[in-house]
Parts: structure tokens; C-alpha cells; sequence
């Protein structure tokens, strides 16, 4: 029997793990990356003892550079035949304004949450185009919807990433591939640990894990374009 794939970036934590153990829950077989060899490794073993029927591909990407984006992409494209889901999920955040933030820093965020999805996505777009199927996740955030403070550079790349998301809707119609653009917000990671936050004021990873799940169950002429989710209590 053939399995479905999916893809899933920046896998070893947060929603990307949590995006991927979803899918094999399902039965489901995945490739995934992340730049932490050891957690790479680590995920990979947990999750072949776990699931022992699913096939489970990792490997070691830096998002941020383009040539680490590809590699991935061929190496993927190696291991599987057809790509049913692509979850564009890597990227970073780091506060700032925009008068005030460092040199370069607009470049960084540009390149892991931004340039990133889009080589990933157009190296694995004719494979999917072939089969005329496939479903695009793309993890923008509710930084896509509107300014907030401290936004900075991070905010302008979520906006970039909601446009792109848009055009990318909007020329695979004919090629019935759906693009779904994600806008979380506050969601429980490692970065929050130490925050003097209340955890129960989060979203945990598994609330978008499920929306993404349940998006790409929809029937063939189906396509949920966006997907806003908020803490009940507000944004953080």
C-alpha cells in the first residue's frame, strides 16, 4: 500500500514537531530538517521505535542558506516518489525596531522565514505539479495581519511571507495544489521558557498541529486559504 509524505521544516521542536508527529500518528511517512544534528538524530530514533511502519528521512539544514535549502530538497526528492504535504514551518524571531535593530538583521529573518519557502517550494513544485495534488502549509503568523511593537524586521518577513503564500493560491489553481496560509499566535516553544509568562496564556503546538491535520483531510475541491488562531485570553 502506498503511504503519503509530507514534508515538514524545522521539525525537532514547537509546532514543526509537533506538525510532524501528527502526520505520523496518521501513518503518514516524513522528511524532515532542522540544524541540530543531535536533535535530528535523537527525534529520528524516538520516533522509528515509536512508529516502526513509517519511514522517517532527517537531515541536518541550516534554512538560512540557500544551498543547504536545496540539498535538501534533492535529498528529499530522492527518498520519495510524490510529496503530498509540504509544511513551510522553519523560521526565527527575534524583537527589534526597525530604527534600532542591527545591521543585517532584516537580511537574516528574510532568509530563514521568507527565501527559505520559496527555493524549498519551487525546487519540490514539479514533482507535486506532476500529480496534479499536494497541499502547501505555509507558517506565517498573526505578525502577517498587522504592526505590533517590537515587530521590527521579524513582522515585515510574516507580512512577505503572506504575499507569497497569496501568488503561490492563486497560479497552482490550475494545478489543483492548495496553499494554506497559518497565522499563529502566541504558541508555547522553547523560546518562551524563562518568560515571565503564564504558560496557560499559550497556545500549545499541537492546537496548530491539528488545524494543519484537519486542512489537509478536506475533500479534493476544498481549500481552507487562511488559518487565524489567538490565545482565548488575547496576544501576548
Amino acid at each position: 500500500m502506498k503511504r503519503n509524505t509530507a514534508v515538514i521544516t524545522g521539525a525537532t521542536q514547537g509546532i514543526g514537531r509537533a506538525i510532524a508527529e501528527k502526520f505520523l500518528k496518521e501513518g503518514w511517512d516524513i522528511a524532515i530538517c532542522a540544524r541540530s544534528s543531535h536533535d535530528l538524530k535523537s527525534l529520528q530514533l524516538k520516533w522509528q521505535l515509536q512508529y516502526p511502519n513509517a519511514r522517517v528521512v532527517a537531515i541536518v539544514t541550516d534554512m538560512e542558506h540557500i544551498d543547504q535549502v536545496l540539498s535538501f530538497a534533492e535529498k528529499v526528492l530522492h527518498e520519495f516518489e510524490a510529496i503530498n504535504v509540504l509544511v513551510n514551518n522553519a523560521g526565527l524571531f527575534l524583537p527589534g525596531t526597525l530604527a534600532d535593530e542591527p545591521q543585517g538583521l532584516l537580511e537574516r529573518l528574510m532568509s530563514i522565514n521568507l527565501y527559505s519557502a520559496y527555493h524549498l517550494t519551487r525546487f519540490l513544485l514539479p514533482s507535486m505539479k506532476k500529480n496534479k495534488a499536494g497541499h502547501i502549509f505555509n507558517m506565517c503568523s498573526v505578525a502577517s495581519l498587522r504592526a505590533y511593537e517590537n515587530g521590527g524586521a521579524y513582522s515585515i518577513t510574516k507580512y512577505a511571507l503572506q504575499g507569497f503564500s497569496d501568488n503561490l493560491r492563486m497560479e497552482l489553481i490550475p494545478d489543483s495544489i492548495k496553499v494554506t496560509s497559518i497565522m499563529p499566535g502566541a504558541t508555547w516553544s522553547r523560546s518562551w521558557e524563562g518568560a515571565p509568562i503564564d504558560k496557560s496564556q499559550l497556545m500549545t503546538p499541537e492546537d496548530i498541529a491539528t488545524l494543519v491535520w484537519t486542512a489537509s483531510q478536506l475533500s479534493p475541491q476544498a481549500n481552507v486559504e487562511q488559518i487565524v488562531i489567538r490565545p482565548l485570553k488575547g496576544d501576548i
